[in-house]
């Protein structure tokens, strides 16, 4: 049995309701661990509410924030959105069951990628705060859309200020390394021992990776997915000397269990 539509906010931050019937329960034993933040890809807010309310569209999510800052809930935090589609993190594979979905308003970049606007990321930081709060989720887990679907998804995209987010309270950030311009990274099909590094640390820090195996084009794909997040002065796919040296710092953090120490 489907959930019912919401009938009041989780948060005191919500200016406005605006239900999705595109929802269903959690799967049994899932609560939310994890906050995917995504942008929006449509030219306005209204257009974005319409797409992720109409049944025909099967996509929802938790919360819009607009770009001057109203947030707008569409689905209860107990209620599983269809947010996340195909996605993946530290072994979870129903992402939609284990996270909270944030879509802020932005055409993204099929239509000009323009910057997110400081009352927008101001709530969206205020609102994440309040989710993180509540349902004790881990700063690691605070994840782009990008993370959890390589390749499929790219939002909310190289322009989304993650290193401002986690100086106020929201997310997981280091500082990426100094990029060389001359520097293009291993070729296709290196298997230096380097490769295994990193794709160990992708692996243990949450991205969906093979451990082993050579750089790859599906590798590439989730190398950029990690600049997205973590490098966005260039966000190539290369595998770097900056790329490494930026997920290096991410090694702390890591388990071999793929899991988030």
């Amino acid at each position: 049995m489907s959930p019912d539509l919401i009938a009041r906010p989780d948060s005191l931050l919500v200016a406005d309701l605006y239900p999705s019937p595109n929802i269903e329960p959690r799967r049994p034993g899932h609560k939310p661990s994890i906050l995917i933040l995504h942008y929006t890809g449509l030219p306005t807010v209204e257009r974005a509410l319409d797409v992720l309310s109409r049944p025909d569209c099967k996509v929802s999510c938790h919360y819009v924030v607009d770009e001057a800052g109203r947030i707008i809930q569409m689905v209860a935090e107990e209620a599983r959105a269809w947010h996340a589609g195909v996605s993946s993190w530290a072994g979870e594979t129903d992402v939609n069951s284990a996270s909270i979905g944030i879509e802020i308003q932005n055409p993204g970049h099929m239509l000009g990628y323009p910057d997110f606007p400081p009352a927008q990321m101001r709530a969206v930081a205020a609102l994440a705060r309040d989710i993180i709060r509540r349902h004790g989720i881990a700063s690691e887990r605070v994840l782009a859309h990008s993370d959890v679907a390589p390749g499929r998804k790219i939002d909310p995209g190289e322009k989304f200020d993650w290193a401002w987010l986690a100086r106020e309270g929201v997310g997981h950030w280091v500082a990426p390394a100094p990029i060389d311009d001359e520097d293009t990274g291993v070729p296709l099909g290196c298997h230096e021992p380097k490769v295994g590094q990193a794709r160990g640390l992708l692996a243990g820090y949450g991205y969906k990776v093979d451990p082993d195996g050579a750089f790859d084009l599906e590798m590439q794909i989730v190398v950029r997915a990690f600049q997205l997040h973590f490098r966005q002065g260039r966000c190539d796919g290369a595998l770097d000397r900056s790329t490494l040296d930026t997920l290096s710092r991410l090694a702390p953090h890591c388990r071999k269990d793929g899991a988030i120490a």
